[in-house]
């Protein structure tokens, strides 16, 4: 039998575990194996994970490849990450963590970035000159909600002097990832993003702002260099070469956060081809080649790994979260539905349950309508305070209309960000190809395809998205292939057109959705005085 070709160890670090493939530089995803690692939620908004396990995981997972597909991991030479993003981690001088990573969803440090950046006039709290100089420098702003490492390493300034005294670098999650690989402390031009302290006018040449930085309240030299997601920034230290079981001669590509790495996955690296991302959160993105801010709707064309482009993204807060919450927190334990995924672990087997039961009820689910804000809203409104909600609920209401009109909800959100996309990108999206984790549902496919009116070309390995962008990213980064080449690459395995019968429900039903919002926004704020 041949040998493989050359493999890249693609590493994909999301909020509920740790995974890793084999990737070779045509797409081919080869293995795939997964730990989960639990978030910490805490009172106050806080959500945090633990960095070492992570590492821990990555051992595992990697030697899970080794023992099933050994000749393929006999063939990697370069080690590539994808992980979440908007994390923070406080590292000594020895790059050991002194916290627990501050995740993308903690909002604890709300208070304290209001309070480094407010004056007259303020918008959400911030000094409306400040959020000038945002906009023009780096394409977009803090979120007020404490959600970035702008407000994670000001709540660290603030509640924990000792800490941030013994702070030589603030990472993100792909930065610390990085750092364990290759001894080496940089920041990609993704990854440095949610620290707003750049200067991204220049796509080729994403740099510190000195003013940005002057004006941000922590050290600069507590911000890593700077590098590029397709640079070569190392080989593995011994010890990360015998944790991983990898010769120390392997190469590691910066790589890139996950939706930068997505948008390299899905093949959609033209300008202005847009796909849906299906995961805990959910996203719309498309590359663009300039850099452009819709304020009102809260999307930017931001710095991503085509070096000569931006990548405009429009964030869900919670999708494929309102899955998980209505598995795990309202349908009974034993129940079958649930043992698909709680016995099993397996992602494909929940989603079959649940397209067994979508079908079964009515576009417009029997009149429920379902609210997806479990955690607030990023896009195209940015509020804290929103929270989820079921509506209309009767009666003859049972648990089969409820799962659909979750289902729905959370593509009714979508439809609420995609007008501003189509104004974003300068015409309607006619075609998205979808991917993520929630795409293995057949039925949701179908859902998003009706209710936003698109064709949606499903990705043929939609869970393997983030690690087949950072196989690419590396393979790119390593003269193997080229972000030009990537469209012809890709597999879909089946596409979704709207069903023309069902346009006016779901037409109906999107107007309803809005008025729902603007008439529970401002209850939802009293409610979180």
């Amino acid at each position: 039998m041949a040998a493989p070709a050359p493999q890249v160890l693609a590493i994909d670090l999301g909020t509920s575990g740790m995974k890793a493939a084999l990737v070779a530089a045509d797409g081919t995803v080869t293995g795939w194996a997964e730990r989960a690692v639990p978030l910490h939620v805490l009172p106050g908004g806080g959500a945090e994970q633990d960095p070492r396990a992570w590492w821990s995981a990555l051992g595992e997972v990697t030697a899970d490849l080794g023992r099933s597909h050994p000749e393929h991991l006999a063939a990697v030479g370069v080690v590539c990450a994808s992980t979440q993003g908007e994390g923070t981690i406080a590292v000594d001088a020895a790059g050991e963590p002194l916290t627990a990573c501050i995740s993308w969803l903690d909002m604890r440090g709300a208070a304290n970035l209001r309070r480094q950046f407010g004056g007259f006039p303020a918008y959400q709290g911030m000094s409306v000159r400040r959020i000038a100089r945002w906009l023009r420098l780096t394409g977009g702003m803090p979120s007020a909600t404490g959600k970035d490492p702008a407000a994670h390493m000001l709540l660290v300034r603030d509640e924990m002097p000792q800490v941030y005294a013994r702070t030589a670098a603030f990472l993100n999650v792909l930065d610390w990832i990085n750092l364990k690989l290759t001894g080496r402390t940089v920041a990609t031009v993704d990854s440095i993003l949610t620290s707003w302290v750049t200067d991204n006018r220049r796509p080729g040449d994403i740099r510190y702002s000195p003013a940005l930085v002057a004006d941000c309240g922590i050290d600069a030299d507590k911000l890593p260099p700077i590098v590029a997601c397709t640079e070569v920034i190392g080989t593995l230290t011994p010890a990360a070469a015998a944790h991983l079981g990898l010769p120390e001669s392997v190469r590691v590509v910066a790589g890139a956060v996950d939706n930068t790495a997505a948008a390299v996955g899905a093949g959609t690296t033209g300008d202005h081809d847009p796909h849906l991302y299906l995961g805990t959160s959910s996203w719309v993105a498309a590359h663009v080649p300039r850099k452009k801010t819709d304020v009102a709707a809260g999307i930017a064309a931001v710095p991503c790994a085509l070096p000569d482009r931006y990548l405009m993204t429009a964030l869900q807060a919670t999708a494929g979260a309102n899955l998980t919450w209505l598995r795990d927190k309202v349908v009974e334990f034993d129940d079958p539905l649930v043992g698909a995924g709680h016995v099993t672990r397996d992602e494909g087997s929940i989603f079959d349950a649940f397209d067994a039961i979508l079908p079964t009820v009515p576009a417009g689910a029997n009149g429920v309508l379902y609210t997806p804000w479990l955690y607030g809203e990023r896009a195209p409104v940015d509020d804290p305070h929103l929270r989820a909600g079921f509506v209309n609920i009767s009666l003859d209401t049972n648990r089969s209309d409820l799962l659909r009109a979750v289902f729905e909800g959370v593509a009714f959100n979508t439809r609420w960000l995609m007008r501003a996309v189509d104004r974003f990108l300068g015409a309607p999206v006619t075609s998205m190809a979808i991917t993520g984790g929630g795409a293995s549902s057949e039925s949701w496919c179908q859902i998003f395809a009706d209710v936003l009116d698109v064709e949606i070309r499903r990705d043929a390995r939609p869970l393997a998205v983030n690690a087949r962008g950072a196989g690419w990213i590396g393979a790119v980064g390593t003269g193997q292939v080229t972000f030009a080449d990537l469209p012809d690459l890709v597999r879909t395995d089946r596409v979704f057109e709207p069903t023309a019968a069902h346009r006016a429900v779901y037409d109906e039903t999107f107007d309803i959705y809005r008025d729902l919002h603007r008439r529970l926004a401002p209850i939802y704020r009293r409610l979180h005085r």
